[in-house]
């Protein structure tokens, strides 16, 4: 067992650092900040392979410092308030060391105080051998995120471009607020290449498990109706706090939910879909979970569909997205299931989860299904599922349900009126459909079509009806 975490701030400790110190090889997070400390930075703390954090801030440091090892990763090294340092990796923004020698300065550090000091945290360390294995299983967990995010579909990205890109995280480039993260628009100075940065809140209960999820359910999967992952960041900010976030390609066009719902107070434009928009996003959320559970080997549950998740790019194309909840499945003698799920709470939004899992079923594909059955029927009716319609036992799944097939003109959204064609075969697309969105949202999960099914028939109802030429307009 070695030390893995080593806080000595805000001691008044006062001269250099003592070349004993480059024992502690398994050092993953070293805190020497707010002290008296001074002297030139040695170079061994840059030689230590697990560390994470090393922060020297507020200190009476000076001369060149190093720039190999931990010190060429400003996501790492901390060396702020430092006046007297000089020299470093740019991202540091240190001023260029001059030729002259710094100024000597007089050492006043007692090795007879600071070593005992060492000696002792090195003690309670070890006698707390249970809460260090705890708390390196924890490091263990969250060191994943690093290999996960720096597989070679995407890249690590630091956090002072991040920074730059969103205007120090500005409220004018804050773009939506989610359940563990906040994201933001941003753009590279660079190349000009406009992002979607979401930000972990991390100190929401969960914020670090789901980040974990999106980067395993991510680093293998590449679909074209999936948003596309470009990066990620593993840091701490200028504050000294973790920080984690994953940046996104940018889309245009805002979310699914914006367009069935917009929210004129708010200012925004009237915007509305044509039924043969609504029909491609269907059939691309549809080969998007078709791809997950069917395509990419081992079967991902997305576990959180709703128009929310569901961006759309220059061309209408829509692109699923947040995968925070999202499990992987291992296949059993009746269906593919998590093998996990009485240590998982799940967290799908109101509405859209399926029934089984709040009662404690297993996370299945046939989840996602009634997710999807219920937001096909949102999208050609335009009616949420959490209305206040719909309460003492009625749902979206019922009223459509009742309406169907003689009255699916009463409740279809009325965007019929803007399609050019014979009414019959308006109202029988939206009974196809309809039919669709209630097989997918049945309660029982036996009940419910698969996705593979699921992506044929809306090809075959789309197509027919393109054919039939009652479209103008894409």
């Amino acid at each position: 067992m070695s030390l893995v975490l080593l806080r000595l701030q805000s001691n008044f400790f006062s001269g250099t650092i003592p070349s004993s110190l480059s024992n502690l090889r398994g050092i993953e997070v070293l805190d020497l900040s707010r002290d008296n400390l001074n002297g030139q930075i040695p170079e061994f703390l840059g030689s230590f392979p697990f560390l994470k954090n090393l922060n020297l801030s507020l200190n009476d440091f000076y001369g060149k410092l190093p720039d190999k090892g931990a010190f060429g990763d400003a996501g790492v090294v901390s060396v702020m308030g430092n006046s007297d340092l000089c020299g470093g990796i740019p991202q540091l923004q240190l001023p260029e060391c001059v030729i002259e020698a710094p100024k000597r300065r007089k050492k006043s550090f007692d090795l007879k105080v600071f070593i005992p000091v060492i000696a002792i945290a090195l003690c309670l360390i070890f006698s707390l051998c249970l809460c260090a294995m705890l708390y390196r299983r924890r490091r263990s967990r969250m060191k994943l995120l690093s290999t996960y995010s720096m597989g070679r579909q995407y890249s690590s990205i630091s956090y002072l471009d991040l920074h730059n890109a969103t205007n120090e995280f500005s409220s004018s480039n804050l773009i939506g607020v989610g359940s563990y993260a906040s994201v933001y628009r941003g753009s590279f100075a660079s190349d000009k290449t406009t992002v979607a940065v979401k930000v972990l809140n991390l100190q929401r209960q969960g914020a670090s498990k789901s980040f974990i999820a999106e980067c395993e359910a991510l680093r293998n999967v590449r679909h074209r109706n999936l948003v596309k992952i470009l990066g990620s960041c593993s840091s701490i900010d200028f504050k000294g706090n973790d920080f984690k976030a994953l940046v996104y390609e940018f889309m245009p066009n805002g979310s699914l939910e914006e367009w069935l719902h917009p929210k004129e107070e708010e200012g925004h434009k009237l915007r509305n879909l044509s039924l043969n928009q609504r029909l491609n996003t269907a059939i691309d959320v549809a080969n998007a979970l078709d791809y997950l559970h069917n395509q990419q080997g081992t079967p991902i549950a997305h576990c959180d569909l709703k128009p929310n998740n569901v961006l759309l790019d220059d061309d209408m194309v829509a692109h699923v997205g947040d995968f925070g909840l999202a499990k992987f499945l291992f296949e059993t003698s009746n269906n593919f299931k998590t093998t996990d799920i009485s240590s998982i709470a799940i967290k799908g939004s109101i509405g859209y989860v399926a029934p089984e899992y709040g009662m404690g079923g297993d996370v299945s594909t046939l989840g996602d299904v009634y997710s999807y059955g219920i937001l096909l029927l949102e999208l050609f009716t335009g009616r949420r599922p959490t209305e206040d319609m719909f309460n003492n036992g009625l749902s979206l799944h019922d009223f459509v349900k009742m309406a169907f097939p003689d009255r699916v003109m009463e409740i279809a959204d009325p965007i019929s009126n803007n399609v050019e064609g014979e009414s019959q075969r308006v109202l029988e697309c939206f009974a196809s459909v309809f039919r669709v969105g209630i097989a997918c949202s049945m309660t029982a999960p036996r009940d419910r079509m698969q996705m593979k099914e699921v992506t044929a028939v809306m090809l075959v109802i789309r197509d027919k009806f393109q054919g039939a030429g009652i479209y103008k307009q894409k």
